[in-house]
């Protein structure tokens, strides 16, 4: 390609697809993602390679599922021979710039990117030194009860910490701009928000307060729940929140999502004053989704559509088409190849990403694309690894260690309410997508694999804590930037 283009890629974390105004969501106020859409290209059925942090962000970067990589739980490192996209690109001329958030475990907090212009929210090893993002109640930041409880209006380090990856990554295209013309760039642009926890700004929570709608599930439906799901749910204690605590952790959420959307605002409106703009790959994606009390789940670490899928817009000025919608499903893993393909480098060897190319400058389907996606789950030693694969309209996730999976027809139950697992009507399409979801995975193998590492684990945690090291690629909170309701 003459010209090579620069990139600019936006990764948010745990922003729920359905959650846009291009999405068709009518309340939640997104202008910067809509009006992107509107320059671009909507891919409305991307799912990531894993509906949890570490693991999506690491397929993500190599275009390869989890099993492949070993990276299963935010305690897994990336194997420094595995390369990234980054790696592809700086092969190709790029000059690679992380700023913000990725989500790196271990000394290795660069896999490619060349320059960091900004540290992450949360330290390189576990059980060292890392940020300190000041007075945050604990149980807020992750998978429990009390952050959907400890809800409302307020401030937090991670809306500070955005508001810091927006003023870096705008320094640096300007900077950029300045200088002139170097080698193309590829910018990564990582947020933490939506991210719980659900508190955001005053102004915010009030527009959305009383306007979100609290999700409802049919009549029974608690009653005959997958057996993985109703221990996901014991897990994790999400039984019987009130609705007074839905509404107010939604509320937030919402609220969030639209003071991430004018972060997004500002960075593109520093893109569009520079002198490169018009070459120039937009892409905004997220790790994976949120339930936000969606069949009375939060967060992640599920194969719903919530959790699993996410938003993808990606546009370019005079190259891609405007305002077009593809339903063709498709993955995080095709970001990296995509990226590679359009900078005219050499792809990636192992990778079961696909260029996504000719769905942004074609006019269709490109020839021979297979239908098919893949993810994988594993939350901890308590709950069983998972594999889902979506197969046109049809969904079946897969646990390991249980009689059946779940199976849904998503093109007649968009809300996953109908499991048709043991229905035998169906049986013929179950037995083909188990066949194909087990096809060279072993869920078994996971659990004993993190096993024999935890002892590993535990002398670099030990190693961290005792030792002066300089990785130190993370941010440091302002004082005074958490400001929580009243429990």
């Amino acid at each position: 390609m003459p010209d090579e283009p620069n990139f600019l890629v936006i990764i948010s974390d745990q922003h729920s697809r359905r959650v846009m105004g291009c999405a068709g969501d009518r309340i939640v106020r997104t202008p910067h993602l809509d009006a992107l859409s509107e320059r671009g290209v909507l891919f409305e059925n991307t799912y990531c390679g894993a509906p949890l942090c570490v693991p999506s962000r690491m397929t993500f970067l190599t275009g390869r599922h989890a099993s492949d990589i070993e990276v299963w739980s935010n305690a897994c490192f990336l194997r420094s021979d595995i390369p990234t996209f980054a790696h592809g690109l700086g092969v190709a001329g790029y000059e690679t710039v992380l700023g913000g958030r990725m989500h790196f475990v271990g000394p290795d907090q660069r896999h490619g990117f060349e320059t960091r212009i900004i540290g992450d929210v949360s330290g390189p090893l576990p059980g060292g030194p890392g940020p300190d993002l000041g007075p945050i109640p604990t149980g807020t930041t992750g998978q429990s009860r009390r952050s959907v409880e400890v809800s409302g209006p307020g401030r937090t380090a991670y809306q500070a910490y955005d508001v810091a990856v927006t003023e870096a990554c705008c320094e640096f295209l300007e900077s950029r701009d300045r200088t002139g013309a170097g080698r193309p760039f590829c910018l990564v642009t990582g947020y933490v928000l939506p991210h719980c926890p659900f508190i955001c700004p005053r102004d915010l929570y009030e527009e959305y307060h009383h306007r979100v709608e609290l999700p409802a599930v049919p009549e029974s439906y608690l009653d005959g729940l997958h057996p993985a799901i109703r221990l996901w749910r014991e897990k994790r204690g999400v039984n019987g929140l009130s609705n007074d605590a839905v509404r107010r952790a939604r509320a937030a959420y919402y609220g969030l999502v639209t003071f991430m959307d004018g972060l997004i605002g500002r960075l593109l409106e520093t893109l569009a004053s520079t002198s490169f703009a018009e070459n120039t790959v937009v892409i905004y994606l997220s790790d994976h989704g949120e339930m936000a009390g969606e069949h009375g789940m939060w967060w992640k670490s599920s194969f719903y559509e919530g959790s699993a899928g996410v938003p993808m817009i990606a546009s370019f000025p005079g190259r891609f088409e405007e305002g077009r919608r593809v339903d063709a499903l498709t993955s995080l893993l095709d970001v990296g190849p995509t990226l590679i393909d359009l900078a005219g480098g050499d792809p990636l060897p192992e990778v079961a990403g696909r260029s996504l190319r000719c769905f942004l400058e074609g006019d269709g389907r490109p020839p021979g694309w297979t239908n098919e996606v893949f993810s994988e789950n594993y939350s901890g030693a308590h709950e069983p690894p998972g594999r889902m694969v979506r197969q046109g309209p049809w969904k079946l996730n897969y646990y390991h260690g249980f009689d059946e999976p779940q199976l849904f027809n998503l093109v007649d139950d968009p809300h996953e309410f109908n499991d048709l697992a043991r229905d035998p009507a169906f049986a013929q399409v179950k037995g083909a997508l188990l066949e194909r979801v087990l096809e060279g995975w072993r869920g078994g193998a996971i659990g004993p694999k993190l096993q024999q590492r935890a002892g590993g684990r535990r002398v670099l945690r030990r190693w961290a804590g005792a030792v002066d090291h300089d990785l130190s690629d993370y941010w440091k909170a302002p004082p005074g930037c958490n400001v929580f309701p009243e429990a």
